[in-house]
């Protein structure tokens, strides 16, 4: 069939890049004797015609000729073609409910995801067939497919029954299991016939641990009601036995290939040096939080998904995972941790501990992974601080003075990753690698990014940042990425008065020069020292007047903080509300207090405004996302404003926000906690949110570090409220 490829218009159909007259040669390459050519032609087919998992019309064009490939047995790479096909049937299949949803909302008539859904169903026996292939590669790439294309639930739990019993490798097995799970969440039907195998399964001495592993975890997946007190510990005995007993001193480089895999990664090659050391290490990151170190992780993941909020069990088996004999079973228990620490609240003060454990002089590879997730969880890393100084003083002792920048790249990462999670709890001891870092450049950009959260220091860092910061080339790349902003918020952070000086020389290049995007930082720095940064004052009311509305907003609100002279910032402040994304001059009305009194009227107007829009948005069923930030700056603006004359159009808007938009829980909390005895009838939503278990997240900020501040709020409200009668009017006035 493949000499059948120019009977279609491939330059009328399309993919991520274009028009589709490059992908006749990508399949004919698959089928090419050269291995080389083959790699080539399948990975230029994933990056272009199914780029970032999204199907085009030339991928579905292509199917039928992946299918004839397939099925001849004179195909090169057949189980990578079956694993093409199945990758393709996989993201239409995932994606097609979603589609049908959104073209239904907007009428379009889009069926490409639903229609390739359809036609790998059409194959069904093919993948059937792949199924009982004599080559291993071929039955495992298509294993999946049964539990994804059939629609007769009976025979699909039939032939993976029948599946198990013909393979003997145990990651087939294993896998098998796992369709097993997919295709009773996506036919209802197989539930009662694969519940009672993974009993089976999961109860039979005589299965393999590995197998028994499986079907626990999968059982528990698509059966949460079979998840009790003796699941968790059943695990623990099976990972026990299925774990990979530790190298001996005599045998460094084992044959087990979890272990070897960790070693491999600890010697990773120095990548691009052209390419700047903050661009490198993001994507570097990118590609590390993808690897999978043991086979059991994708079913523990899949376990502790399904225990859900049964905090103790998984608390057991995380620390299981992270006491484990085995390097990958722990280093990849490190992200679970977190993920569970950084998600659900409550004591993990032992689990914070085990993960600092996980701080090994001889291990960089996943002590760079601990520090990284000690970091990452904010105070909560407290319980591991002396772990983290005791890991940074043995690198500066075995590699004084320069542990910060040691060639070893491994070791590099883990020393650095460490510091920051030092400085992140302030702690001083942070403080002898960030001096390098800054002294020599060694990836300064880390550095930078922490050295304003040990204030204590700033006598020693505040001038070596300032160095570096009056050292940055406006006109180079050094501008944008990690240069002005991080500076300019390090600089902030330390509140050194010598940095106003150069900050505000900095301001000046930038009018000079007309360079709006980096002198908006800086007056955001400038404003944080208030009254200290006068010299700057004149340049900031300069910009207060400029075109560019966020740098005219920025300009003024440095003018308020410096100057505070409300008769000079009000009028101006009541043009900038005219305008349609007025959000920082909201906040910066609410920051002036009652002397912003003459833009009340206007507050009043977008207030009601907003509330409007998000009301038609409900009544039309509309997807957009109703806009409570802004109605929650404009109601904290009016309380700080008006006090508890605002009352009562204040608090219904803040409490309905609460309800409506968890993200809004910060601000809110914030303003509840200013209004005092005010936000009384907030109460029972308070009680709420320190009853719930999950913490509160945000996409964009910490989320460890924003749920303990809604916290810490909450109780301060709590403890200012609870044993106080609801005050009347007169007592709010």
């Amino acid at each position: 069939m493949i000499n059948n490829l120019q009977s279609i218009d491939w330059a009328s159909l399309g993919h991520a890049y274009g028009a589709a007259d490059d992908v006749p040669g990508w399949l004919c390459g698959m089928v090419s004797p050269d291995a080389e050519a083959r790699e080539k032609a399948f990975g230029s087919f994933y990056n272009s015609a199914l780029h970032q998992g999204s199907v085009y019309s030339s991928t579905v064009a292509s199917v039928p000729f992946l299918f004839a490939m397939a099925d001849d047995p004179a195909t090169p790479d057949r189980a990578e073609v079956v694993a093409l096909l199945l990758s393709i049937g996989r993201e239409a299949v995932d994606a097609e409910e979603v589609y049908a949803v959104v073209c239904g909302e907007n009428g379009e008539d889009f069926t490409i995801y639903p229609d390739t859904a359809n036609l790998m169903r059409a194959h069904a026996d093919a993948f059937i067939a792949y199924a009982s292939d004599p080559d291993p590669r071929v039955r495992r790439a298509s294993i999946e497919g049964l539990g994804l294309f059939l629609e007769d639930a009976e025979r699909a739990v039939g032939l993976l029954q029948e599946r198990l019993v013909h393979e003997s490798v145990v990651a087939e097995r294993v896998l098998v299991v796992q369709t097993m799970a997919d295709l009773v969440l996506r036919l209802p039907a197989a539930a009662a016939p694969a519940r009672a195998w993974f009993d089976a399964l999961a109860d039979s001495g005589s299965t393999d641990a590995d197998t028994r592993l499986a079907a626990l975890a999968h059982r528990a997946r698509c059966a949460p009601d079979s998840i009790d007190d003796r699941t968790v510990p059943v695990v623990i005995e099976l990972l026990r036995r299925v774990t990979p007993a530790p190298p001996s001193e005599q045998d460094p480089a084992p044959d087990d290939r979890r272990s070897s895999r960790l070693c491999a990664c600890e010697t990773e090659a120095e990548g691009n040096p052209t390419v700047p050391g903050h661009v490198a290490a993001a994507f570097d990151d990118l590609e590390r939080h993808g690897r999978i170190h043991a086979p059991t992780t994708p079913l523990l993941k899949a376990l502790h998904e399904a225990l859900g909020a049964r905090f103790d069990d998984r608390k057991a088996l995380l620390t299981e995972q992270l006491r484990s004999a085995d390097r990958a079973t722990r280093y990849d228990a490190i992200d679970m941790a977190r993920r569970l620490i950084a998600s659900w609240r409550g004591d993990h003060t032992d689990l914070v501990r085990l993960i600092g454990d996980c701080l090994q002089p001889g291990d960089s590879y996943t002590s760079a992974a601990a520090a990284e997730a000690l970091a990452a969880l904010d105070r909560l890393a407290e319980p591991a601080r002396e772990a983290l100084a005791a890991y940074v003083s043995n690198q500066l002792t075995e590699h004084r003075p320069d542990a910060w920048a040691s060639p070893h790249r491994g070791l590099r990462r883990a020393h650095q990753q460490a510091v920051v999670a030092l400085a992140g709890l302030r702690d001083e001891r942070a403080l002898p690698s960030l001096l390098v870092a800054l002294d020599t450049g060694t990836d300064a950009w880390r550095a930078v990014a922490v050295a304003g959260r040990p204030p204590q220091s700033a006598a020693e860092l505040a001038p070596r940042l300032i160095s570096r910061f009056t050292a940055i080339n406006p006109d180079s790349g050094d501008s944008y990425g990690f240069g002005f902003n991080s500076f300019t918020v390090a600089l902030s952070q330390l509140g050194d008065p010598a940095a106003i000086p150069a900050l505000t020389a900095a301001l000046q290049n930038a009018i000079q020069h007309k360079q709006s995007h980096l002198a908006e930082p800086i007056l955001k720095a400038l404003a944080s020292f208030g009254p200290r940064a006068e010299a700057a004052l004149d340049a900031a009311r300069r910009l207060s007047e400029a075109d560019d509305l966020s740098l005219r907003t920025a300009a003024l609100c440095a003018v308020w903080e410096i100057g505070r002279r409300p008769e000079e910032v009000v009028p101006l402040l009541d043009r900038l509300l005219e305008t349609r994304c007025a959000t920082d001059a909201i906040d910066l009305a609410g920051r002036i207090g009652p002397a912003s009194v003459p833009v009340l009227p206007r507050l009043r107007q977008i207030l009601d405004e907003q509330l409007a829009e998000n009301a038609r948005n409900e009544r039309n069923g509309s997807s957009v996302l109703n806009d409570w930030w802004t109605i929650i700056r404009v109601a904290s603006a009016l309380w700080e404003i008006g006090g508890a004359n605002q009352t009562d159009t204040v608090l219904p808007v803040l409490l309905a926000a609460w309800k409506n938009d968890d993200a809004s829980a910060h601000a809110v909390v914030a303003c509840l906690d200013r209004m005092g005895p005010a936000a009384h009838p907030a109460l029972p939503q308070v009680h709420a949110a320190l009853a719930r278990p999950h913490r509160y997240e945000q996409l964009w900020t910490g989320s460890v570090a924003l749920d303990l501040e809604i916290e810490r709020t909450c109780r301060t409200i709590l403890m200012r409220l609870q044993d106080h009668a609801e005050p009347t009017l007169a007592e709010q006035a």
